[in-house]
């Protein structure tokens, strides 16, 4: 899934936090897309309510 980063959000930055502090893992845009969206996955058993919530949680308070 593709995902806009929002206005004024540092992704790198974003990234790194959603890394360290709740240990979730996202990719960055490739080529053209670099540093505009954010790439992720949630496949297969991995894509339970619980994990897509704390997924949105975890991208919510690292866009802050």
């Amino acid at each position: 899934n593709a995902v806009v980063v929002p206005n004024g959000v540092d992704e790198a930055a974003a990234r790194r936090r959603l890394l360290a502090e709740a240990r979730i893992e996202i990719g960055a845009g490739l080529g053209p897309l670099a540093g505009k969206i954010w790439r992720v996955g949630l496949m297969g058993a991995g894509s339970t309510t619980a994990n897509v919530d704390a997924v949105l949680a975890g991208l919510a308070d690292a866009a802050r």
